[in-house]
């Protein structure tokens, strides 16, 4: 058993605290700090810290009216918006506790998450979403109120206008009675292996993460720089570095639409950005897809590998004078270009979610935009370990943050325990009891832990494969080796109880295009058309010998099929952080994988 704790060496979150008193502090003391650039007819509006706070007041002054007590439950089902964040704070101003909803959910998803909830009030962002929650209202007999963001009469205005006559005071008595043992949010699990669960979250737990996040990141955290966020407000990852961001006064702003991620970072100009290791595979392939089809192939494939060898010099203390002069030659011709498409500014990024892969995260530190990849899930508040401006070693997911504890069990599982870790699943004492012992929460993960403190995901625990000639095969790093490849979207390994491993592969629609065009096929064949194309399987299987050199040859990939479409959060095969479903996927594509194993 190997064990690692970080230095405790941030602020103990005192008894008294939680997550409002942040928004009163830089209220009073930089109320003129632009909080938050929110995009009205567009075009970034400042809002500063005073007029936040006042606009919080407000909103939780209509709650307040509106029968909401303290501990109730108020959920929010929305894209990530400035409304989400300042009703996010207004729920805890009156004394509330916060149950985010994914805004692509399901009817039936909703519905589980606010019947478990025991949410007296929801808050949707659309048209849609109301009619999504009123379907099933009638099966929520404790949901009394259901407001809409957008419309005729905005949540936000419906609210101010219905606390329009209760007193300053009666909320800043409620949100001061507040403490830190309080619950503050119920997050609710993806459901990756069955029904999700309601991660219990304190207001310790946040403000332990914000401070060990500030921590980490002092250069990013610093005040005046800014943060463009995109991911989902309702995954933790989000989250957490949004309230990060916020305490440190960051200047935050908010984009929906991933369609237009590109043009918004060119406008707001971010300092930094958090987003999950899909999001880079999808910058870097964009720009060498587009550096190949205008005729400059050879010159980004040379600059994407000195942008590599000048990251590995950086570990290794060698870096050659012509390696030197390559980079700043590179630097004025391409990576000038792909910072430009982060706005500019770019001087970093947060990853999580997933694992990067080593070779993207020395591309993207090669040309000047470090990836601090962490790791941690609900249960920790987000991260529980990350590379950080002082430590960092590609390939792993960093060092504990501060005043947390990794230990690896001897059956390879990782534990974490400190003041980021929860508490309780929501109505679910089985589950707690599973994931919990002596403070140290069962992660399900598996991983390495080196000398230095550096941790390293291997696999998760329930889904190693075993063959049936006895051969333990984690799934997790052939497959993302395999979507380290422009032309493949997702794939899954199966082989448990079979004589070999294989894979079920989707591609990219968004690189298929080019590749039909590059391999003379026609512009109108689809995927389903092509699965059985020799070239494409070829392509493919360039893709599987190169995952392959990470195992040994009883580890590896011997067969795979090309489905004909991808997998989609809408068909339940993955989740809206796109983690694989494995058992939808399995039961969904069964005969498929029946035809792999076929004689």
């Amino acid at each position: 058993m190997r064990e690692y704790t970080a230095p405790a060496t941030i602020a103990a979150v005192a008894d008294d605290e939680n997550m409002s008193d942040v928004v009163w502090v830089n209220a009073e003391r930089f109320g003129d700090t632009v909080s938050f650039r929110r995009q009205l007819d567009g075009s970034w509006r400042d809002i500063t810290a005073r007029e936040f706070a006042a606009q919080v007041l407000s909103v939780a002054k209509g709650l307040v009216k509106a029968g909401i007590e303290p501990g109730d439950r108020v959920a929010l089902m929305s894209k990530t918006r400035y409304e989400w964040t300042l009703i996010d704070f207004a729920i805890w101003a009156a004394g509330g506790v916060t149950v985010p909803i994914y805004e692509t959910s399901s009817a039936e998803q909703a519905h589980w998450v606010l019947a478990d909830s025991g949410a007296k009030a929801v808050i949707v962002e659309t048209a849609d979403h109301f009619a999504t929650i009123s379907s099933i209202r009638d099966r929520l007999p404790g949901l009394n109120h259901l407001w809409q963001i957008e419309g005729d009469k905005p949540a936000v205005d419906q609210l101010s206008e219905l606390g329009a006559d209760v007193a300053d005071d009666e909320v800043h008595t409620r949100r001061r009675a507040v403490k830190a043992t309080d619950i503050a949010t119920i997050v609710y699990t993806s459901g990756t292996t069955g029904r999700p669960k309601g991660v219990v979250l304190t207001h310790r737990n946040l403000l332990a993460e914000v401070r060990a996040d500030i921590k980490a990141f002092p250069k990013l955290m610093e005040p005046g720089n800014s943060l463009l966020l995109f991911l989902p407000l309702a995954h933790i990852l989000a989250r957490a570095i949004a309230l990060t961001a916020f305490t440190s006064r960051v200047t935050l702003g908010h984009t929906p639409d991933i369609k237009n991620l590109v043009a918004d970072l060119g406008t707001f100009r971010p300092t930094f950005v958090v987003a999950v290791p899909r999001v880079f595979e999808k910058v870097y392939n964009s720009a060498k897809l587009k550096a190949h089809s205008e005729g400059k192939g050879k010159i980004f494939d040379a600059a994407e590998a000195a942008a590599v060898a000048y990251s590995q010099g950086r570990d290794s203390g060698r870096i050659g004078f012509g390696l030197r002069l390559k980079h700043a030659v590179f630097d004025k011709l391409v990576y000038t270009k792909l910072r430009a498409a982060l706005g500019g500014r770019c001087i970093a990024a947060v990853s999580g979610g997933a694992p990067l892969g080593e070779r993207l995260a020395h591309f993207f530190r090669g040309i000047g935009v470090p990836v601090f990849e962490g790791y941690g899930l609900t249960e920790t508040t987000a991260a529980a370990n990350v590379n950080t401006e002082e430590a960092f070693k590609v390939g792993t997911v960093g060092r504990p943050v501060a005043g947390t504890s990794v230990r690896i069990a001897e059956d390879g599982e990782v534990l974490l325990k400190g003041d980021i870790v929860f508490s309780a699943y929501w109505n679910n004492e089985e589950a707690t009891r599973e994931a919990l012992e002596d403070g140290w929460f069962r992660t399900g993960d598996l991983g390495e832990l080196d000398a230095d403190g550096f941790l390293k995901i291997t696999g998760r625990k329930k889904e190693i494969i075993v063959t049936s000639g006895g051969k333990n095969v984690a799934p997790s790093g052939l497959e993302d080796a395999l979507k380290a490849n422009p032309l493949i979207s997702q794939a899954m390994v199966v082989g448990d109880q079979r004589p070999f491993i294989g894979a079920l592969v989707t591609i990219d629609e968004e690189f298929f295009p080019t590749w039909k065009e590059q391999n003379g096929k026609p512009a109108n064949a689809t995927v389903a058309d092509l699965v059985d194309d020799p070239d494409l399987r070829a392509a493919v299987q360039a893709a599987v010998d190169e995952a392959n050199k990470q195992v040994s040859q009883a580890e590896s990939i011997r067969k795979f099929i090309i489905l004909p479409k991808d997998f989609t959060e809408a068909g339940g095969e993955v989740t809206p952080s796109l983690k694989l479903k494995r058992n939808v996927v399995s039961k969904n594509y069964a005969d498929a994988i029946e035809r792999l194993y076929a004689k």
